[in-house]
């Protein structure tokens, strides 16, 4: 299981030229959209890919050069083509079978990869699925692709960051004004907050983190969070109604009918929408929404919880260890902090996680 982080070493890429910037983007369900340079090539650069990726063997294992290989291709398309794609652009996947191999963990089949760039694993663990560089108009771009947490469909009404430290007290508001905010330890047993899962779902959650901090304690990991995202089935439901009441009057008023008509997404994305069966209120794929947990049937609300770790690129490294000790020296040997040792931070928040289930 060693080799999925090994691979973290692209995070500390340097750029060549002055004019770099960094993005990373997140899975989304997104229509394809030609007048979005970066976004167009990082579609042609995934299906070249792909295609590329079929006509290799897959190997019997991992090699440490597979950690430092990349792909590069340079496109001049002399204005072909001009209506989707920049006249010159750069494309550049880093470490192709070890991303390759993720995903086969992560049960990903190339086809399904494909839509989760446009629009099954036992781990509360970020899923990294692959990382490129676009360049276009000489500037890089860097796009980290990841499973999505949270759901494409069933909005997040209420969203957490748990560490189970006692000084994560403060609500962060840091997000855009529109954005949901996320609260802290502190608000969710302020708020009497629970997560009602079975008996069975809570005993499978422990038992994918347990394993999950045992890796993170052999790598040396620290301060990572628990991201909860929750879905209110009967606040979901009320807004629903609320809209459909909304677009009854409009039509009933004759205006903007023209305007009103859905859009129709490319043939690819609709034969993969239409593959799905319709679902109800607070349903989910849990082929999708790996991180998805329903509420259980005597929970006093209906809700749907999406649980996962993050943050988990933080080392115990000489900075942390000097940070141990000047906060113990400060604070006292019995002040709690948050700079501990991997296998007291892993105590703590287990013991932390397993009593914000009811």
């Amino acid at each position: 299981m060693s080799s999925p982080y090994a691979s973290s070493s692209i995070f500390t890429l340097k750029p060549k030229r002055k004019t770099k910037k960094k993005h990373f983007v997140q899975q989304k369900v997104e229509v394809f959209r030609a007048s979005d340079p970066v976004l167009s090539v990082l579609m042609w650069g995934v299906n070249h890919s792909m295609n590329d990726l079929s006509q290799v063997p897959v190997p019997v294992m991992l090699l440490p050069d597979d950690f430092k290989a990349s792909t590069k291709i340079k496109v001049i398309n002399h204005f072909f083509n001009k209506e989707n794609l920049p006249a010159q652009f750069k494309f550049k996947e880093y470490c192709p079978q070890v991303f390759r191999n993720l995903r086969e963990r992560f049960g990903i089949e190339d086809q399904d990869y494909q839509h989760i760039v446009t629009c099954h694993s036992s781990t509360l663990l970020p899923q990294f699925l692959s990382m490129y560089r676009v360049t276009v108009e000489n500037e890089d771009t860097y796009l980290l692709v990841m499973r999505n947490m949270f759901s494409h469909r069933l909005p997040i009404h209420r969203k957490y960051d748990l560490k189970g430290s006692l000084l994560s007290r403060e609500a962060s508001f840091k997000e855009k004004v529109k954005e949901l905010p996320t609260y802290k330890d502190a608000d969710f047993m302020n708020n009497m907050q629970k997560i009602y899962v079975s008996d069975e779902e809570k005993e499978k959650m422990m038992e994918k983190l347990s394993m999950d901090l045992e890796f993170l304690v052999q790598m040396r990991i620290t301060d990572y969070s628990l991201l909860l995202g929750i879905h209110d089935v009967e606040r979901a439901e009320r807004e629903e109604d609320e809209d459909e009441e909304s677009s009854h009057e409009e039509e009933e008023g004759g205006e903007n009918d023209l305007a009103a008509a859905p859009s129709t997404p490319p043939e690819g994305i609709a034969g993969y929408m239409k593959s799905f069966k319709p679902m109800g209120p607070g349903e989910f794929d849990p082929y999708v929404d790996v991180y998805a947990a329903q509420s259980a049937v005597a929970a006093p609300r209906r809700e749907v919880y999406f649980m996962g770790l993050i943050d988990v690129l933080t080392q115990y490294d000489t900075k942390k260890r000097a940070a141990h000790a000047a906060k113990a020296v400060k604070n006292g040997a019995g002040a709690e902090i948050t700079t501990v040792h991997p296998e007291q931070y892993a105590k703590r928040f287990k013991e932390f996680i397993a009593k914000v289930f009811a």
